[in-house]
């Protein structure tokens, strides 16, 4: 995977990029007294909300997390759906859906896929005969488990610059938010 970011690689591919004014100027020699370089420019009133820094912060994991999980063919919502599943045997669709907040048809093809792929199976609900419950398979725990201690490294290495105590304040802060 080449070295890009997460939000450049979902941009529309564009042409050569042409040199700023300053950038000439500089290339030419010329003093360029007043100019801003790129590191210099303000977004403090950015890096003062949540959002923005819940997402730069959600892209640098998911950064890490694609290149790192891509050997298991694993997606950040593949993966969290495989997790439920294998902390709940037996859960359901529903389940997952209210868990994850995935909307449903978004689910089916996702369940499809895992099931596909061989690494969960459905079985009838024991106290839902309309439900089907799901487990993961054999190669399903195999990869679940080999997927889980990847994220655990890739975890500590992408929170590396945090201590213990301020990563668990961060992510205890985090669930405020986004918990009902």
């Amino acid at each position: 995977m080449p070295e890009t970011s997460i939000a450049n690689a979902l941009r529309r591919p564009r042409g050569p990029r042409r040199k700023s004014v300053a950038e000439a100027e500089r290339a030419l020699g010329h003093d360029t007294v007043g100019a801003t370089e790129p590191n210099e420019i303000d977004t403090s009133y950015l890096e003062s909300l949540l959002g923005y820094n819940a997402r730069r912060t959600a892209l640098a994991v998911i950064a890490v997390f694609l290149r790192r999980m891509e050997p298991y063919g694993m997606r950040p919502v593949d993966f969290s759906v495989l997790s439920v599943v294998a902390h709940n045997p037996g859960v359901t669709s529903r389940q997952i859906c209210a868990a994850l907040d995935i909307l449903p048809p978004n689910l089916v093809g996702m369940v499809k896929s895992l099931h596909k792929r061989g690494l969960i199976v459905r079985r009838p609900h024991p106290t839902d005969r309309r439900a089907q419950g799901l487990h993961l398979s054999a190669a399903g725990q195999r990869l679940y488990r080999d997927a889980q201690s990847t994220a655990s490294q890739l975890e500590q290495e992408v929170a590396g610059r945090l201590s213990a105590v301020e990563l668990q304040t961060l992510i205890e802060l985090l669930r405020k938010v986004y918990r009902r």
